[in-house]
């Protein structure tokens, strides 16, 4: 067809290979959270993400990779319509402008739309019903995270068409709209029984460490696939998300070192998630000595406000606003700050180069990324408060306290994560479980990489 560039196998054989590094994501935040929480509650936590790859991984055939994707309705760039519903029409042929399958384009969008609900339950781990908690993750990926993707990465959404926001990888689309989201459960989930009353230490630092180089690993085809070719722009891309994570891991450490007197092991995993989480929307703009400045700044405001929310009565588990919502939103910022039209890429979707204020650039870009990030969270705190108020109202997504006390792994799956003493598991009697593993059981992660111990120990 012309105007239709040909099929390369070359770039078809990089978006595959990206879209199973940004799949085994997912299983990499369940390690990562799973560390992060109480060994009670290490398989309800793993399972969330787990399942939400099954979940998601049929609705996006089904019907959400249409609304994100789909021609636009009315041309008013809010959402897609179902021309593509049930992959129908997708398949080997390009969409406009790629030289890989549109077939193989959906797969990889797949593993977005996978990952970003999955960030939300952190802010929620502990204390969910498992049915309401399905209900809710369906209902959030073609209600929340289909539209937003529309207006930020189709090429018809309003905010990459008529604002011209930019956004590489989903700093806006994925981070801040994960991390507003998690604010919004963190509300309407409530505060866990005995928060600030009792220890609640993370159970498995290593498997912390595992899970945040897991998804160190895979934020590579997060972001370096989304040039959607074997291309120059992958190849900066990938360059600056390794520089990004580094700077953060050191900007995040030492920062611990110098507020509690200790380098934090948690503090380095969390600062490298969260300069991954800052460049992934700049990672298509900015050269690696932006990267640099940009991991550092992530990972100083991404401790702080960590720092800020432990002062305060929310109880957002594992810091998913704190690292994805603040992470997210000063990489979009930044974007807009530190783009260099001389950049590798140094295009947007729309073929215009773009510098920052830093290059010359001026407000421009920045006002225009600021609306993005303006638009996005109201309208996923809004809609994530809405869903869960509802589903409270109807099924109540909160476990009972019997329940919490029990731990998710017994109460919602009937299984334990750890057997000691010989005996195994009797499945889906809670009454098994001894009444010892019941008790008080160490913090936050915040808590342990942040507060220091009484008399200043650590």
């Amino acid at each position: 067809m012309t105007g239709v560039p040909p099929i390369s196998a070359g770039d078809t054989a990089w978006v595959l290979a990206a879209a199973a590094l940004v799949l085994f994501m997912t299983p990499g935040l369940a390690f990562f959270y799973g560390g992060l929480v109480r060994n009670k509650n290490v398989l309800g936590t793993i399972m969330q993400s787990f399942i939400v790859m099954g979940l998601v991984g049929v609705l996006w055939v089904l019907i959400g990779y249409s609304l994100a994707f789909g021609p636009d309705v009315k041309g008013w760039g809010i959402i897609g319509n179902l021309d593509y519903i049930g992959l129908r029409n997708v398949g080997a042929n390009p969409m406009s402008g790629q030289t890989v399958p549109s077939e193989a384009f959906m797969i990889f969008q797949a593993m977005f739309a996978i990952i970003t609900p999955a960030l939300i339950t952190g802010a929620f781990a502990e204390r969910a019903k498992f049915g309401p908690f399905l209900l809710f993750m369906g209902a959030w990926s073609l209600l929340v995270y289909a539209p937003v993707a529309h207006w930020v990465f189709a090429s018809s959404g309003w905010i990459a068409s008529d604002v011209k926001g930019v956004d590489f990888a989903g700093g806006t689309a994925i981070h801040v709209n994960a991390g507003i989201a998690a604010l919004a459960a963190a509300l309407m989930f409530g505060r866990r029984k005995g928060f600030k009353e009792e220890p609640m230490e993370p159970h498995d630092i290593t498997m912390v460490v595992l899970g945040a180089s897991i998804l160190w690993f895979g934020w590579f085809g997060f972001n370096a696939g989304s040039a959607g070719a074997a291309s120059p722009v992958a190849v900066n891309a990938f360059t600056v998300t390794n520089t990004a994570a580094a700077s953060a891991a050191l900007a995040w450490v030492g920062m611990s070192w110098w507020v509690s007197g200790k380098p934090s092991v948690i503090g380095a995993a969390a600062g490298a998630v969260a300069g991954l989480v800052a460049i992934t929307p700049a990672s298509g703009y900015v050269q690696p000595m932006e990267a640099i400045g940009i991991g550092a700044i992530a990972g100083i405001l991404c401790f702080l406000a960590v720092q800020w929310r432990t002062r305060t009565s929310l109880d957002d588990s594992l810091d998913v606003v704190a690292v994805h919502g603040v992470g997210g939103l000063t990489g979009a910022l930044l974007t807009g700050v530190f783009a260099v039209a001389a950049a590798t890429t140094g295009t947007n979707a729309l073929g215009q180069g773009i510098n920052g204020l830093t290059h010359g650039g001026g407000f421009d870009q920045l006002w225009r990324q600021a609306v993005g990030v303006a638009a996005v969270a109201p309208y996923s705190f809004i809609m994530t408060f809405g869903i869960l108020k509802v589903l409270d109202l109807v099924f109540g997504i909160r476990v009972s306290e019997d329940d919490e006390v029990s731990g998710l792994d017994v109460s919602q799956h009937g299984e334990r994560a750890y057997i000691f003493g010989g005996s195994g598991p009797v499945l889906g009697i809670p009454e098994a479980i001894p009444v010892h593993m019941h008790g008080a059981e160490p913090g936050t992660a915040a808590e342990h990489t942040l507060q220091p111990a009484p008399g200043g120990a650590r």
